[in-house]
């Protein structure tokens, strides 16, 4: 079995079950800041509320750490005050989002994680909605299918997960979150984003590539994508590795979630992309509510 031991989605990587990370933070700041230059409705100013900034960086650093850590070391990583820190977290161990190992000391996160995910998956959501269709596409294409939520930062959230029935494994999990242009469903999102060619070139310079195709070769792939509708990104993510993924569009027509799949190249040529992506577009279109 081939197991490729990596986080993954369509805009970017990290270690499998990181919520996030200040490195690939700071990567999103920077991708996002440079796909806000086209013209945009202008944002609403969000006020900082320094309580809740640092209560959520605490919850995605013990999402990082699987052993738990100390009210020292979480203090030291997030740049707190200890005893600012240790407020907090009584806080969050009251609400049963983070718990403390009474022997150890060591904080990690807690079940009421878990309830807040589920009311995100639960009640008709995409995820829900979306399920049936990746196992279809799943089974019938041997592919790893994904739905993915894009968020207003051009972030993405893996949503629902059907794993591919072929001998290789790709480790992401439902809920992982990510930072980055990069892939099928960063060309969507850049053939969205009504940018100019200079514009584009400080995106793409910001995406981390396993093995970057060129600025001009992205920029006619993210046009191409605008005009035919779905997206390929071809060993260029991961070595070895094709990744298709079609848009899903709300009510005012914008970009909201991804339908992706996943395959090894080799399996993948361009008569099986093609009926990947009619299967692909049927899936989608009986989301919207289209025949």
């Amino acid at each position: 079995m081939i197991s490729l031991d990596m986080a993954w989605t369509p805009l970017g990587r990290a270690a499998s079950g990181k919520l996030d990370s200040p490195t690939v933070r700071r990567r999103h700041q920077k991708t996002s800041s440079m796909a806000s230059e086209p013209s945009q409705p202008k944002a609403q100013r969000v006020r900082p509320v320094p309580a809740v900034s640092r209560s959520i960086a605490i919850l995605r650093l013990l999402g990082e750490s699987q052993p738990g850590l100390g009210v020292k070391a979480i203090a030291d990583q997030l740049g707190l005050v200890p005893s600012t820190c240790l407020h907090i977290l009584r806080v969050l161990v009251s609400e049963d989002l983070v718990q403390m190992d009474s022997a150890t000391k060591r904080y990690t996160l807690a079940g009421g994680m878990i309830s807040l995910a589920r009311s995100v998956l639960e009640g008709g959501s995409f995820a829900q909605r979306v399920q049936p269709g990746l196992d279809r596409l799943a089974a019938r294409h041997g592919v790893t299918a994904m739905g993915v939520e894009v968020t207003q930062h051009q972030s993405v959230v893996v949503l629902a997960l059907s794993k591919s029935n072929q001998p290789f494994r790709l480790h992401t999990d439902v809920g992982s979150q990510f930072s980055s242009l990069v892939s099928a469903t960063g060309r969507l999102i850049a053939a969205e984003l009504g940018a100019t060619s200079a514009q584009l070139k400080k995106i793409y310079a910001a995406i981390a590539w396993d093995d970057a195709p060129g600025f001009t070769i992205w920029r006619n792939e993210v046009e191409l994508a605008k005009r035919q509708g779905w997206a390929l990104d071809r060993d260029h993510f991961v070595r070895g590795l094709s990744v298709v993924a079609l848009p899903v569009f709300n009510a005012r027509q914008q970009l909201t979630h991804t339908v992706v799949a996943v395959g090894m190249s080799s399996l993948l040529d361009g008569a099986a992309v093609q009926r990947l992506v009619h299967d692909m577009r049927t899936e989608v279109d009986a989301l919207a509510g289209r025949p």
